[in-house]
């Protein structure tokens, strides 16, 4: 279970490592506001536990990235704003880092970088010279890859963040996002993600688009 006391030291320390330190403005206010918006009740998938697992993968892919503080930042915000009845939450979440990075006292060029990254999160199609949108984007898609029960969880609780969609939309919709994922050229762009979860992940997706195709759950 995610450890929000632990998450909002982590988050301290990375604001005031990508604003070159200080004390000022306190980060804990700016953590809080984030960790209440991770906990909101809509979310099933993306929660806190979520955040701590894409936190964690940008720490095991940092040696890729060239500003790792600003990927960690960026992981923070890449949800930040979750409706799963919304199709612009990336947008949303990008427009709330624009808002409070400054504040909490990064400069303009690096809250810019920090949205541009968390924009990228829409298509996770990060370019090939793109280190940072590489590392955010491969952390964030490494739940493809996860063992079986684990990405059985994961399936079943996006189903639950979609509750409110039939069935068979849902299964349309979810195959559309799986042949989407799996047309890529590469699921992940890091020489670590493309090693250890590449193929696993590949294999992850395939077997639930064959489940979604040929067992049909019965609607309500």
């Amino acid at each position: 279970m995610a450890d929000p006391d632990a998450l909002r030291a982590r988050f301290a320390r990375t604001l005031t490592a990508a604003r070159g330190g200080g004390a000022d403005p306190d980060p804990a206010p700016y953590a809080d506001n984030l960790l209440a918006r991770w906990q909101e009740p809509q979310r099933h998938y993306h929660t806190l536990t979520h955040l701590t697992a894409v936190l964690d993968h940008v720490d095991t892919l940092q040696a890729y990235a060239e500003n790792p503080d600003l990927v960690r930042l960026a992981a923070w915000f890449h949800d930040a704003v979750y409706q799963p009845d919304r199709s612009e939450n990336e947008e949303r979440s990008a427009r709330l880092a624009e808002r409070a990075l400054p504040e909490a006292g990064l400069s303009q060029e690096k809250t810019a970088e920090v949205a541009r990254l968390v924009r990228l999160t829409v298509g996770h199609d990060p370019a090939d010279d793109d280190r940072d949108g590489q590392v955010l984007c491969d952390a964030d898609l490494a739940i493809l890859a996860a063992p079986p029960s684990a990405y059985a969880a994961y399936t079943a609780a996006v189903r639950e963040e979609y509750h409110f969609v039939p069935n068979d939309a849902f299964r349309a919709g979810r195959s559309d996002v799986l042949r989407h994922l799996l047309a890529l050229p590469r699921l992940f762009s890091t020489p670590y993600g493309q090693e250890h979860w590449e193929a696993t992940a590949r294999y992850n997706m395939s077997a639930e688009l064959e489940m979604l195709s040929t067992a049909p759950e019965p609607d309500a």
